[in-house]
């Protein structure tokens, strides 16, 4: 199976949002534990694991948008603008348009 430029920044950006999400799960979970107070510096290193997946996803986001052909502000903002939902949106979109892309005689034009 080869991968073009955008399957890659896609599959970059699916793998940086699952990695914010455990990050936003052990931080919620340490919260939440029978300890009601974790330490610190646990907190602070799953904090800046969380910025830094996110700031990963948007990047490769707009990069695989870029390499599809599409508006790189659109797309990202429409992550930006939906938190959460929006950043899984436009990554389930665009690579809903590389498929459709992708697949031999078809078109996404109106009928």
């Amino acid at each position: 199976m080869s991968e073009n430029p955008a399957q890659r920044a896609l599959a970059a950006s699916t793998v940086a949002l699952i990695v914010a999400g455990a990050c936003l799960y052990l931080i919620i979970a340490g919260a939440t534990g029978e300890d009601m107070d974790p330490p610190a510096a646990r907190t602070v290193l799953y904090s800046l694991g969380l910025a830094s997946a996110l700031l990963l996803h948007y990047v490769f986001l707009g990069m695989g948008a870029q390499r599809l052909g599409r508006s790189i502000a659109a797309w990202l903002g429409l992550a930006l603008l939906l938190p959460g939902v929006g950043g899984i949106a436009a990554l389930v979109l665009l690579s809903w348009l590389h498929d459709e892309a992708a697949a031999p005689g078809t078109s996404t034009a109106p009928r």
